[in-house]
């Protein structure tokens, strides 16, 4: 009776194993389907990440599918769409939420249908934001830090004039958060001169910055805190016939032009195109593999590049290089 038990249970085990096997060998021909909530396809933030996202499944060692919907900066279609993918039984879902707390609505939803879920955009930093695999987000004192940084390592005892954007929505006062632990790091190396608050137009720049030269105030770099205000700099310096530097944010294409043409000397580049390919990394390790990634919560790298170093600079709509900047640092 023991032999017949011990021979049933080989018998099983080996059942057991050419089922996986088969199980196995029915995912590699069949692939996986993720899907991808955008929060609004027409912000072209948003649409080159989803791009990038849908180009690293491209890449995938399995076959992997993308199902893309767009809540329209809508609560209500952005329920409706993980509901849809949900019925549709996709193996994972990546959300770029409208907010913080939409994002943990969707989380749980997954969390109740036993999908995984990861998260961009949003550090999803609240008491119960739900079971998640992992987040990236552009974290704006990060780019704020990154620019005083780079400015003391090319041009020590720099005056910088900060060109600031609006106060009041929070964007502004996160920058200046950055930038005010890099004046405690390296205080010692540059200065502040001035701070003034435009609303992130061309225009208002323009006026700052002729304003600080009629005021006397002698400074010989400027961080401004966009690309359209890094232009309005840009004319009013070039009117007074002052060659000063420019240190900008984002890295679009149009920040990529105007390295191009010497309007910014530099741009703290944050290209949403990694983000894209993060979050389907996240996702895929860990539909895949079972894997979650050593940081829950990642801030999405800032590259700085100069007017001289173009080759460093990866576009958003470079999806190639974001992919391999991402599965190779």
């Amino acid at each position: 009776m023991r032999k017949i038990g011990v021979a049933l249970l080989c018998m099983f085990l080996l059942l057991s194993a050419a089922a996986c096997k088969n199980s196995e060998k029915t995912k590699q021909e069949d692939g996986y389907t993720f899907g991808y909530i955008a929060y609004n396809m027409t912000d072209i933030w948003n649409e080159y990440s989803a791009r990038a996202f849908e180009y690293a499944a491209s890449r995938a060692p399995v076959k992997t599918n993308t199902v893309i919907l767009d809540s329209k900066n809508s609560l209500e279609e952005s329920v409706t769409a993980i509901e849809s993918l949900i019925q549709q039984g996709v193996d994972g879902i990546s959300i770029f939420p409208i907010s913080t707390e939409q994002g943990a609505q969707l989380v749980k939803i997954a969390n109740e249908a036993g999908v995984p879920i990861t998260v961009e955009n949003f550090m999803m930093e609240l008491p119960d934001p739900g079971d998640f695999i992992a987040t990236i987000a552009c974290e704006y004192d990060d780019v704020g830090y990154a620019a005083i940084k780079f400015i003391a390592e090319n041009k020590p005892g720099a005056k910088i004039f900060f060109a600031a954007g609006q106060r009041g929505a929070g964007v502004y006062e996160k920058y200046q958060e950055g930038v005010d632990r890099a004046m405690s790091e390296l205080g010692s190396r540059v200065s502040i001169v001035a701070t003034l608050n435009g609303d992130w137009l061309t225009e208002s720049a323009y006026n700052l910055t002729l304003d600080l030269i009629n005021s006397g105030t002698a400074f010989d770099y400027v961080f401004a805190n966009n690309g359209m205000m890094a232009k309005g700099c840009y004319q009013a310096l070039k009117e007074r016939g002052l060659d000063i530097p420019i240190v900008s944010t984002g890295g679009s294409p149009d920040d990529y032009q105007m390295l191009v043409d010497g309007i910014e000397s530099a741009n703290m580049t944050a290209p949403v195109s990694l983000q894209g390919v993060q979050s389907f990394k996240n996702l895929y390790d860990f539909v895949a593999d079972g894997k979650s990634p050593a940081e829950k919560r990642k801030s999405l790298p800032i590259i700085p590049v100069s007017g001289d170093k173009l080759e460093e600079f990866i576009a958003w709509d470079d999806y190639a290089g974001a992919y391999n900047y991402v599965y190779n640092n």
